[in-house]
């Protein structure tokens, strides 16, 4: 299993876990300790793990980290556990801090269980920064943190590679929650920034207020308008000329389908490139992920292989309250099945990766009677 797909694992376990974890040693062995196992540590083992590591200062004795991480008998990964119940905004992590400037971990953890946040010492040595340079939530998985939470793995761990880029995480994070204030609530210099350029008259109160409605509205229209770009470049789907045997199949598929080769009318949602994101972590243990695609349509989101629309590996129907997960039979007949919600796409990896397999070695056509 690749290192998301037990990520992933992991974060659907919660969802159906959390209403009953009550306390904070529950949290542990839950859900910290699982994630501990997923970054290839032996929880059992001392020599990897250790709870409650003493880590006493002059002035606090008895002060203990909930676990270390240990490499050659060295803590290099600190994480100090809460109640998943917490919210992890109200915890001061000044206890978590004294920890890390009495040990030679240069990083610490901070978690509920849920999310995870990683700190360093980037601005001071040995002493933890104020804000993490990494922040994950295993109920809302990005696929890019997956792949930095990699390096902290037993098999890849490397401090110095982790740091290098841990700086740059850090700031853009930080960026990217202003930039988010900025377009739910704009600040009166944000809204003076753009409307000086564009705006010579008196800046009065009414003015202002209504530069800040347009200046919110430019922000989203600018971002759905990028996001629609970028998608229609790399979903977009192959115009060469076909053969006279693909353009008979092609025919046959669109007459099945009952599509639109237009982009009017189409949307697509979070949800579905998140839908795209999973299929993708499944299938990607039978072929290279770079080989799946997404193609909206006005009706449902079809997952491909090689951007085929001859090779469809599943369909996303997720227009309607009720959510549908197409998958496809050996005859190539579609079943839709109700889904609640986008884990349940991870109970039919069996069926998706077969798919992905029959695409690749499809049947070769049986001989007419009489040859």
């Amino acid at each position: 299993m690749d290192f998301i797909d037990r990520i992933r694992e992991l974060g659907s376990r919660i969802g159906d876990r959390l209403q009953h974890i009550q306390t904070e040693e529950a949290t542990k062995i839950a859900f910290v300790q699982p994630f501990i196992r997923a970054l290839g540590y032996d929880v059992n083992d001392p020599t990897e793990v250790v709870p409650e590591l003493a880590a006493d200062i002059e002035e606090r004795k008895g002060e203990k980290v909930d676990y270390a991480i240990l490499k050659d008998g060295t803590p290099i990964i600190l994480i100090e556990c809460k109640w998943s119940g917490i919210d992890l905004d109200k915890v001061d992590a000044g206890q978590l801090r004294r920890y890390f400037s009495v040990t030679e971990s240069r990083l610490a953890i901070l978690t509920n269980g849920v999310v995870y946040r990683f700190y360093s010492d980037l601005e001071k040595p040995n002493i933890m920064d104020s804000k993490p340079f990494l922040e994950l939530d295993l109920l809302d998985i990005k696929e890019p943190l997956v792949d930095e939470l990699k390096k902290l793995t037993k098999e890849t761990f490397d401090i110095e590679d982790i740091l290098s880029t841990a700086s740059e995480l850090k700031y853009t994070r930080e960026i990217k929650r202003i930039l988010a204030e900025q377009m739910t609530d704009p600040s009166d210099d944000f809204v003076r920034l753009f409307a000086s350029q564009v705006y010579s008259g008196r800046m009065t109160q009414a003015a202002r207020q209504q530069f800040t409605e347009m200046t919110k509205r430019a922000f989203h229209q600018l971002i759905s308008d990028r996001i629609s770009e970028r998608l229609k470049s790399a979903l977009a789907g192959e115009t060469a000329t076909q053969t006279e045997e693909e353009s008979g199949r092609r025919s046959q598929t669109l007459s099945e389908e009952g599509s639109q080769d237009t982009d009017g009318g189409i949307v697509t949602t979070e949800d579905e490139v998140e839908g795209y994101y999973i299929v993708k972590s499944i299938v990607r243990e039978v072929v290279l992920a770079e080989r799946i695609a997404m193609r909206d349509r006005v009706h449902y989101c079809s997952i491909l292989l090689d951007d085929s629309r001859f090779k469809t590996i599943c369909r996303l129907r997720f227009n309607r309250s009720q959510k549908y997960l197409g998958i496809f039979d050996q005859e190539r007949k579609e079943e839709r099945i109700p889904i609640d919600g986008l884990d349940e796409i991870y109970q039919y990896s069996d069926q998706l990766r077969a798919t992905v397999r029959l695409l690749e070695n499809p049947p070769a056509p049986s001989e007419p009677h009489g040859a």
